[in-house]
């Protein structure tokens, strides 16, 4: 009989070096991802292309594809990894392997600037707009009974920001930098209640792509020791860097530390 192997491996073409980097974001999560004439911009397009050049990947192929759509075609290998503003849980490392954080996050409630949003309880009886299959959507699922509102769920950001300022909801929920920026753009909505969660970014990756992951985790700890990420986030979100441990910190051994994929074997970043 022939033994079966314990675990997938990544296979010779899946991360082929002199290749463009395939990865796939949604493109209406401004300042993380946006369409220009030019193509897609913004801090994520940035910090992947300097990942590229940094393990000497000939640039970066971008796919636009809808949140709910991104796993699958990571599963499919149609791409190498998200690049999505995606936050690091428990549960999805169990189904896909995470960079260490770059970037902390939390809960924030876009709202109309006539409305008044000064806690959770002020959702009672009202619409939470949500991009579908985000942690957001997560969140309003668990707690819709809890605090008494309904959940409505769209395809993009913007939809549901849309949703708040025609009053088929109340507020939209999303990650806080990108609905602080959302709210610097248009005049008729603003963050009407924000709580950090402890929850971080980090980009995701198949679980067998364990040296690629390690490989731009490399160049990620770089960008956190030279400055790139703090010089990256002031020029995108056109403010001073907050005091985020995730910018800043490389963190010990290879991915989140304390959830499935971590490695604790200790390493020193070799920088260029």
């Amino acid at each position: 009989m022939l033994a079966t192997p314990s675990a997938v491996s990544a296979q010779p073409g899946d991360h082929a070096p002199d290749k463009p980097i395939q990865v796939g974001t949604d493109f209406g999560i401004a300042p993380f991802v946006f369409r220009t004439p030019a193509g897609p911009e913004g801090f994520s397009v940035d910090m992947i292309k300097e990942v590229a050049r940094r393990i000497k990947r000939p640039g970066v192929e971008i796919a636009d594809m809808n949140m709910s759509g991104l796993i699958s075609a990571l599963m499919s290998k149609r791409i190498e990894m998200m690049v999505n503003p995606f936050g690091i849980t428990a549960e999805r490392a169990e189904r896909m392997l995470f960079t260490e954080a770059y970037l902390g996050t939390g809960n924030a409630f876009i709202i109309r600037k006539s409305d008044q949003m000064k806690g959770l309880a002020d959702l009672k009886g009202k619409v939470l707009a949500v991009n579908r299959g985000t942690i957001s959507d997560t969140w309003a699922t668990e707690n819709a009974a809890k605090y008494g509102f309904e959940v409505q769920r769209y395809d993009n950001f913007p939809d549901s920001v849309q949703a708040v300022i025609t009053r088929r909801a109340f507020a939209a929920l999303n990650e806080i930098p990108t609905a602080n920026f959302a709210a610097t753009q248009n005049p008729q909505i603003e963050v009407g209640f924000a709580e950090y969660t402890g929850r971080n970014f980090g980009f995701a990756l198949r679980l067998e792509s364990v040296a690629f992951r390690n490989q731009v985790e490399e160049a990620i700890e770089c960008m956190k020791l030279d400055g790139w990420l703090v010089k990256n986030y002031e020029k995108w979100f056109k403010q001073p860097a907050p005091n985020d441990p995730a910018l800043k910190t490389v963190f010990p051994g290879w991915g989140p530390p304390g959830l499935k994929g971590h490695d604790p074997t200790p390493h020193t970043p070799k920088c260029n």
